[in-house]
């Protein structure tokens, strides 16, 4: 994987945006002004994202042929670098660093009741078909004695999301993530998708949603845990 400061400008920001706090310093700030000279490398040159050599712009050009259209018409003349950058951009989790994300906030606090997090917008790849899924996260920890800043929650939920995804792996890796960082007595993550794979092709069943769940410690062991996070879930957010 490239260092931090091998991206490209627009994806060097969207990993700095998840990465930091508003007001902190931002890596950013230097490449949006100018200094732009050491980037070398696209997202993910040594993992199999293509760099800057217009290998991706090529293939994209060839999939345009392939399907009967003609690359060099008007509309079309600058789609493979479009379609470039935009991969870039959803798969920018890759190169978030999670430390610099966590950057130090987790905090002692004498805490053992149950935190949720829900309704967490989030927006993925399916590994499958390249196909957009999204929905909402719902993410909640019993503290043993350890908390979070809270916006690095919604934090964590984007940096897995912005990676070729399936939906149980994506809440799997939030909930690990979670439990190796805090070692709480529990954790439970729900998330909720609709996926363009099977409202656009295949099955084409609009208002499709698929559920997934991952239940860590007392969230596994207690059924009352399990129930009052669900319990949670249904509950309407204040003013909704």
């Amino acid at each position: 994987m490239p260092g931090q400061t091998d991206l490209p400008p627009h994806v060097r920001r969207l990993v700095d945006e998840i990465e930091s706090e508003i007001g902190e310093t931002s890596v950013a700030v230097d490449e949006i002004s100018g200094d732009t000279g050491r980037v070398g490398h696209a997202a993910g040159d040594g993992d199999g994202h293509a760099g800057p050599n217009g290998r991706v712009e090529a293939a994209v050009e060839q999939i345009l042929r392939e399907i009967g259209e003609d690359p060099d018409r008007q509309g079309l003349v600058g789609t493979p670098e479009r379609v470039h950058r935009m991969y870039t951009e959803l798969t920018a989790g890759y190169h978030v660093d999670p430390d610099r994300l966590i950057n130090n906030a987790i905090f002692d606090v004498r805490y053992s009741e149950m935190v949720v997090v829900k309704d967490i917008p989030f927006y993925s790849l399916c590994e499958h078909h390249l196909l957009p899924f999204f929905g909402t996260a719902a993410v909640a920890y019993i503290p043993r004695g350890r908390v979070i800043g809270l916006s690095k929650i919604p934090r964590v939920v984007e940096m897995y999301a912005r990676r070729l995804q399936v939906q149980e792996r994506l809440t799997q890796q939030i909930a690990d993530f979670l439990q190796e960082r805090l070692e709480p007595q529990g954790v439970g993550v729900v998330l909720e998708a609709t996926h363009l794979c099977a409202v656009m092709r295949g099955v084409r069943k609009p208002g499709t949603i698929m559920t997934t769940s991952a239940v860590l410690g007392l969230f596994r062991t207690r059924d009352r845990t399990r129930a009052e996070f669900f319990a949670h879930l249904d509950r309407p957010a204040s003013g909704a």
